[in-house]
């Protein structure tokens, strides 16, 4: 704890000061782009991944639907998960911003950065990755997608002054820790559910689309003698 309580290891706080020395740099614009894009938009993006993710797998069969829905329904529960694990890990470490035990900082935020509090671990890194992580159980590709928006929402922090690298790593272990450990008991828990839920009317096309039956070759040629039978 006394490493990160006082400021962290001279390799984080280098990289924080290069890091950041990208902000120093930059025209006033990108700097107001990086921070609303740190608040709102990454975030925005994963829950939009999210829920591109869930319209792909409703067109499964029923059982990969089946689960593929739960584990979706599992990634923003685990992200909730993992920033209520961080109040209290928080209040441990109890470790400052950057910005209270280093001059030279250029910070900027739109939401919480100037306004103190303790900095590990990261939350928006949390949360990013935890629903990237979760996407990437469900479907490989869009979860790749997911990880590189997280990789970029935790230098989003650095950039902007408010967290020390180890911060963001943290963050990023600990949303990754909660997805992946808690979801065989997540998982046994919700998939009943869900399983129930689309054999329900109506609601079941939340877990998966209507069926669309597309005849062979084999079964055309079927219909089309019956019907010249018929005719």
């Amino acid at each position: 704890m006394a490493g990160l309580t006082s400021g962290g290891p001279n390799v984080d706080v280098g990289l924080l000061y290069e890091v950041n020395g990208l902000a120093r740099r930059a025209p006033d614009g990108v700097d107001r782009a990086v921070g609303l894009l740190a608040e709102y938009g990454l975030p925005l993006a994963l829950v939009l991944l999210v829920l591109w993710c869930w319209r792909g797998a409703r067109r499964q069969d029923e059982a990969t639907a089946v689960e593929s829905f739960a584990a979706l329904v599992w990634a923003p529960l685990a992200a909730g998960l993992a920033l209520l694990v961080n109040v209290p890990l928080r209040e441990f470490v109890a470790r400052p911003r950057p910005f209270v035990q280093h001059e030279g900082l250029d910070v900027f935020a739109v939401g919480q950065g100037q306004g103190g509090g303790f900095s590990f671990v990261s939350g928006h890194a949390t949360l990013t990755m935890a629903l990237a992580v979760g996407v990437f159980l469900v479907n490989r590709r869009l979860g790749l997608i997911g990880l590189g928006l997280a990789l970029a929402e935790g230098l989003c922090r650095v950039y902007m002054g408010v967290h020390y690298p180890t911060d963001v790593i943290g963050g990023f272990a600990l949303g990754t820790a909660v997805v992946l450990l808690l979801a065989p008991l997540a998982m046994a828990l919700l998939t009943p559910v869900v399983r129930t839920l689309a054999r329900t009317p109506g609601l079941g096309r939340l877990v998966r689309a209507r069926d669309r039956v597309v005849a062979t070759p084999v079964e055309l040629a079927q219909r089309s003698a019956e019907s010249d039978l018929a005719a």
